[in-house]
């Protein structure tokens, strides 16, 4: 058996969760591989993303565990069978992982709802808006660096499936490039919340009460909720969160954020406005 090098993030939560459901049963690693007829160092690569595992292996491992959910189950299986090799492979070794590793995220959601607080989310920014986020890094990135990072980032913008943005006005409202450079990023974020799959919807400096500042996320939708990830930024990149009660914090935190938004019609006219304005 070859092991990975470095597993991708989809390869290490499908380890994450076979870990899980034996753990729920019960079983040590030992066990779990006498089940299985393997040894216990093969469970451990397994479940650490490091070995792969066939459809009628993981199979069996489920029903080992005793789980009974099978919408979960094969929901597993694609992940651990699916051997199709993203656009974002070839920024392999060019890019820190976590870049590729949220690509392949995005690339699978089912759905995807975001908090933006300071800027607008990459998924939706202008080429030159991206520029001059990469441009204020410190350090600097050499210019080859700054193009691969400012390329993924417009490739990464094929939204498939329905994507939910509610965005405080102070994110519309910081200048990361100059005056022209923002104008056209509001124009572009007013034209793209009139898709058929983005809905955008702004929380207005004037809300009383507002408390939630710090709920900035990305809540990516799975096959099924188990499945489901939270994507936060981290000084060191992208952190992803996959505990099931913390995925119902984040829930909560998105349903109440978004329930003191404004509507995306007077959305649309309030981003008008502050377009107009610059």
């Amino acid at each position: 058996m070859v092991l990975r090098r470095e597993p991708t993030a989809r390869q290490a939560r499908l380890g994450v969760e076979l870990r899980r459901l034996r753990e729920a049963a019960g079983l040590t690693t030992i066990e779990a591989a006498a089940l299985l007829g393997a040894n216990r160092v093969q469970i451990s690569q397994i479940e650490a993303g490091l070995a792969g595992v066939s459809e009628e292996r993981l199979r069996r491992l489920a029903s080992h565990y005793s789980c009974i959910d099978e919408q979960f189950v094969n929901s597993l299986v694609p992940m651990a069978t699916d051997r199709t090799r993203g656009w974002w492979e070839e920024y392999r070794g060019l890019l820190p992982t976590p870049f590729l590793d949220l690509a392949e995220l995005e690339h699978h959601a089912a759905f995807q709802r975001e908090v933006a607080v300071l800027y607008v989310p990459g998924l939706l920014q202008t080429e030159e808006y991206a520029r001059a986020i990469f441009s204020s890094r410190v350090p600097e990135l050499t210019p080859a660096e700054l193009e691969l990072r400012v390329q993924h980032r417009l490739k990464r913008q094929r939204i498939t499936s329905p994507y939910e943005l509610v965005i405080h006005e102070a994110a519309l409202r910081i200048r990361v490039g100059d005056r022209a450079a923002s104008r056209a990023q509001l124009t572009t974020l007013l034209q793209l919340s009139e898709a058929d799959r983005i809905t955008v919807r702004v929380i207005p400096f004037d809300l009383d009460g507002f408390t939630r500042a710090t709920s900035a996320m990305t809540y990516v939708g799975g096959p099924v909720t188990k499945l489901d990830t939270v994507v936060r930024d981290v000084p060191y990149g992208s952190a992803f969160i996959d505990c099931e009660a913390q995925l119902g914090v984040f829930r909560a935190r998105f349903r109440k954020v978004e329930a003191v938004s404004m509507s995306p019609e007077r959305s649309r006219d309030f981003i008008n406005r502050l377009a107009k304005e610059l």
